[in-house]
């Protein structure tokens, strides 16, 4: 993206980068939510002035939107990989390390963005708190008609409930947003996320294919691989 001008009210106008202004931004919104960000406490992040956020980004509301688009992209961008797992049961490992992993980062504030934005917004704000809602939801249909088809494939007993399941692993994102909010470690969420996987519905003995392969060393394989990755990253 081309560098923009910051006209200050004295002194030559200076270039900054939009990128690096939204990266900051977004940073705010992570540790503040939406409400907590104050006006100056984005400016001075940006560093830019007000006058040039607004011609830059528009208002506060779409700047926290340019803000969660960023996010998505980047931190949340294993959501996207996980559905195109080739197994109900790898989609939900992949979305729920991924999350332990995202919401653990080290470069990153703890938590999740959308979760701490949802949880933050009052009346005032009720916009962005549907805003959120809504893109919560499209992820949790996304997974249920990912889920939907792995119960036709037969990768799901006939009697499992794709819709119950997204919204259980959706539920467990969430919670798992909220405790590392709190202080919980990475370990600490893959335990919960081994609890949570121990309920997970068996695929059909009449499985065939490239799903039943995958599935066949699906559960310990995958997850121990996905650990070995976060180690390696933190390590």
């Amino acid at each position: 993206m081309q560098p923009e001008r910051d006209d200050e009210t004295m002194g030559r106008p200076r270039e900054f980068d939009p990128d690096e202004a939204l990266a900051a931004a977004l940073d705010v919104f992570w540790r503040k939510g939406f409400e907590g960000a104050s006006m100056t406490d984005l400016t001075d992040a940006m560093r830019i002035t007000r006058p040039s956020l607004y011609a830059a980004f528009g208002n506060k509301e779409a700047l926290f939107r340019r803000a969660l688009d960023s996010y998505q992209s980047t931190c949340m961008a294993f959501t996207l990989e996980a559905l195109s797992q080739p197994t109900a049961r790898l989609v939900a490992e992949r979305m729920l390390y991924g999350c332990a992993d995202a919401q653990t980062d080290a470069r990153h504030p703890p938590g999740c963005l959308g979760t701490n934005g949802a949880l933050a917004c009052s009346t005032a704000t009720e916009p962005i708190r549907l805003e959120l809602v809504a893109r919560r939801n499209a992820g949790e249909m996304a997974l249920r008609q990912r889920l939907e088809r792995a119960r036709l494939e037969g990768d799901l007993p006939p009697e499992a409930d794709p819709a119950a399941l997204a919204s259980y692993v959706m539920t467990m994102m969430q919670g798992m947003a909220v405790q590392a909010a709190s202080g919980a470690s990475r370990a600490t969420l893959y335990r919960a996320v081994e609890t949570a996987l121990g309920a997970w519905p068996a695929a059909e003995a009449a499985l065939v294919g490239p799903a039943a392969n995958a599935a066949s060393v699906a559960p310990a394989t995958e997850a121990a691989l996905i650990r070995k990755e976060a180690v390696c990253r933190t390590g």
